[in-house]
């Protein structure tokens, strides 16, 4: 029924038809729509173009000959969909070879919104420059926008714990501009740690990614920059009711380039509504909110503020070489002041929570012939997490850190046989080092440990690609020094056009993982960010492994797509200590795996300015210990069974709406038994995960206004988060109070507010 209403209510608006000029770039959104093809251009190609709409009733070559005597540009044809846009004086050469590589053919444009496009291998594309608007989302925060998708969840509302067709967040892959990022959230996980308003070009694959991609069981998130060199410099500037940041691209000559972007919180200098509600949900399960809640302890200077700089050169060497160095920092900061009252005299100590990750890369491309190019790409990763946490009560110190460092070599080549097929390979060099130390000083206890993993992967793929066929079949295969071990990948994409208008696709693949995350004790790093990374050591933490396989079927007309998609997959040798359980398995440390069978839907109707949509998701996921359990099977402790999202966005001259519901089954967990005894030594605990959280339910919108100060543009907007401020449980476990047992529920945001505004120079 909400569906209909908000069908009803958007379509409710009148359509405008115009006949003045506008963009290039919206011109070709909407051809690409109507004629069921794509186009492949540079940005500065198209950019000051304007022309009016070729008319409806007209063929796609009158369409394109109406574009080429309006703007001097020409088509070529790459395939029956696919057509690349150069300028009249542009040759075809060396330096263009990028734009004439084979391209994944696009199975629907608009995908949800606007800079949203789903590929014939199951894979999305997120172009954030392009995108639209989505519902309780001011900007275009990159995880975010990926958990509105089919078989993408977050358990806890936190992005810094995106579950994908089952699996934990450490099982993500999550690639900036080629290198690693071990940190993905700021405000410990409400928000993303990558600034929204970068160029993105963002690619999410499910199931049978490239073989190029290593080091996860799960998903791959890969987030390119930019790497073009800009006409002119452009820059914009804006704030919300949490951060503001600036954001810049200045040539520095015909060749050369920089792009700067930094972020900061404004949140230790003003306390709005929108950081009250962050506060209460980001630490209500952690040490700060236990003192808050203590009347023998005064609280005080609570200090929390966070930051990101991203800086990137670019250099055309020549018209065959590229340079390009890329840096970005993220910080997060915590501190209070604890004070205790006492018959001889005051006593006040400090604790702080701080998180780090800074990452460089400097990468060659060479071109060595017009099908055959080269990279070579140097990184650097440092990700850092350290705590103090002062126990007034109990006159204790205790310091924690957990520090990753990832460092390697990537070499990739290209060969493009053809316009239909070309073969991808590399190799890659790592060396991972993880340290973990505790030092408390009441009673004395220090303990540090470091250990380091270099690995060589070789990995080969070959694509081919024609009108009802698109092929992607290659292994990786990885050598793990420390174990002399080998880890064998192969990976398969299979998308085959077996009658007009569906696509039957086939994916399948085989991973391995060495670096995860595990909980030692929910107390750890203030109650915050209990997650420590480590390394397998093939004992207590084996490498894991896994695999995965997927059928779908898409139909696909016009603007209407309809998609469903099964998918199996099996995880092993995963730790007990990983899965953060909160029941009679929270201390024990065993090795074991889980399987999850799944389902994804989804219909998209996207009209001339409104889009809607609704997905469904169903997965069963089910956790198998040798030890727990009597080796006996029992649900996951992120086993959402049902997942709907409904939404619609609508764009009306400068104005963007967006409503969204959001509905998920809730997740299990653990009930003690009922005891005849008035004192409890120790939780007797029921069936694990035999229980279920209440149902989550949560409506937002979103509205965008874009208008021009003078000659300046500008934008601001208003959203809502969970407008009916409806209390979800989000997890919910026991503890034993006075020898009594204490039920502790951890709740969802409530009604959020946030207002931006933005402006371009």
């Amino acid at each position: 029924m909400l569906y209909l209403l908000i069908f009803n209510f958007f379509t409710s608006f009148p359509q405008r038809q115009t006949q003045d000029k506008i963009p290039l770039r919206e011109v070709l959104v909407v051809l690409q729509k109507r004629y069921e093809i794509s186009f492949s251009y540079a940005d500065n190609t198209i950019k000051n173009k304007y022309l009016k709409l070729p008319k409806e009733n007209i063929s796609l070559s009158k369409a394109l000959s109406f574009i080429r005597e309006n703007t001097k540009l020409q088509f070529e044809k790459l395939n029956d969909s696919t057509f690349v846009i150069r300028n009249t004086k542009q040759q075809k050469s060396k330096r263009n070879f990028i734009e004439f590589e084979p391209l994944d053919e696009v199975l629907v444009q608009g995908y949800l919104t606007s800079g949203i496009s789903k590929n014939s291998d199951g894979s999305i594309d997120l172009e954030t420059d392009k995108l639209g608007i989505l519902p309780g989302l001011i900007e275009p925060d990159v995880l975010q926008i990926i958990n509105s998708f089919p078989g993408v969840i977050t358990v806890d509302e936190s992005i810094s714990n995106i579950n994908i067709r089952g699996g934990t967040h450490d099982q993500n892959l999550i690639f900036f501009d080629g290198i690693r990022m071990y940190k993905s959230g700021h405000f410990f996980g409400l928000i993303s740690a990558f600034n929204p308003y970068l160029d993105y070009d963002i690619n999410l694959s499910k199931s049978g990614s490239s073989s190029k991609y290593g080091e996860s069981i799960s998903s791959v998130i890969d987030m390119k920059l930019p790497d073009n060199v800009s006409e002119e410099t452009k820059t914009q500037f804006g704030i919300n009711m949490i951060n503001v940041d600036i954001m810049s691209r200045i040539p520095l000559s015909q060749t050369t380039e920089i792009q700067i972007a930094a972020r900061r919180s404004v949140t230790d200098f003003i306390k709005t509504p929108t950081y009250n509600q962050y506060f209460k949900r980001a630490f209500q399960d952690s040490n700060l909110s236990a003192l808050l809640n203590n009347n023998s302890v005064l609280v005080k200077d609570e200090n929390f503020k966070f930051h990101d700089i991203y800086s990137k050169f670019i250099w055309d060497i020549s018209k065959d070489d590229k340079l390009k160095l890329v840096f970005l920092n993220i910080e997060n900061d915590l501190s209070y002041n604890q004070k205790l009252t006492g018959s001889t005299g005051d006593l006040e100590v400090s604790s702080k929570l701080n998180q780090q990750s800074f990452t460089s890369g400097i990468t060659y491309e060479k071109q060595i012939h017009d099908d055959f190019k080269v990279s070579a790409q140097k990184y650097f990763t440092h990700y850092d997490l350290s705590s103090s946490n002062a126990d007034i009560l109990n006159d204790q110190n205790l310091i924690q850190e957990n520090i990753v460092q990832d460092n390697g070599i990537k070499i990739d080549a290209r060969y493009n046989f053809n316009k239909s097929a070309s073969f991808l390979s590399g190799y890659q060099f790592s060396q991972v080092a993880i340290s973990n130390l505790e030092d408390v000083d009441k009673p004395e206890f220090r303990r540090y440990i470091k250990q380091v993993l270099l690995s060589h992967a070789l990995y080969g793929q070959f694509n081919y690609t024609t009108d009802r066929i698109q092929l992607k079949t290659g292994a990786r295969l990885t050598y793990f020094e420390k174990f002399n071990k080998f880890s064998l990948e192969p990976r398969i994409t299979f998308n085959y056009k077996f009658v007009n208008n569906f696509n039957l696709l086939i994916t399948g693949e085989l991973k391995s993982q060495s670096v995860s995350q595990i909980i030692d004790l929910q107390e750890d790093f203030l109650g915050i960010e209990k997650r420590r990374w480590v390394l397998a050591n093939d004992n207590e933490i084996p490498l894991i492994t896994s695999k995965q396989a997927s059928i779908g079927v898409f139909y696909k007309k016009n603007d209407f797509l309809i998609s469903g998609e099964f998918y199996l997959k099996n995880v092993n040798d995963i730790s007990a200590r990983s899965q953060g359980f909160q029941n009679q398995f929270q201390f024990v440390n065993d090795i074991g795996n889980f399987n999850v069978k799944g389902f994804d839907f989804l219909i998209n109707k996207r009209f001339q300015n409104f889009n809607t949509w609704i997905s469904y998701s169903y997965n069963v996921n089910n956790y198998e210990f040798a030890s727990l359990n009597n080796a006996e099977s029992f649900p996951n402790n992120v086993d959402v069974r049902s997942v709907i999202n409904i939404a619609a966005n609508y764009t009306y001259n400068d104005i963007k709406v967006a409503l969204g519901l959001n509905w998920h089954t809730g997740r299990p967990y653990t009930k003690p038994l009922q005891s005849d005894n008035s004192i409890i030594r120790t939780i007797n605990y029921d069936n694990p995960n035999s229980s279920r959280l209440d149902d989550y339910l949560r409506f937002d919108a979103s509205l965008q206004y874009q208008f021009k100060i003078g000659n300046t543009r500008a934008s601001s907007g208003v959203s809502v988060w969970s407008v009916l401020d409806k209390r979800n449980i989000l997890n919910t476990y026991f503890d034993l109070d006075n020898n009594q047992i204490n039920q502790i529920e951890n709740t969802s945001l409530r009604i959020t507010p946030n207002v931006s505004f933005r402006i371009y120079f």
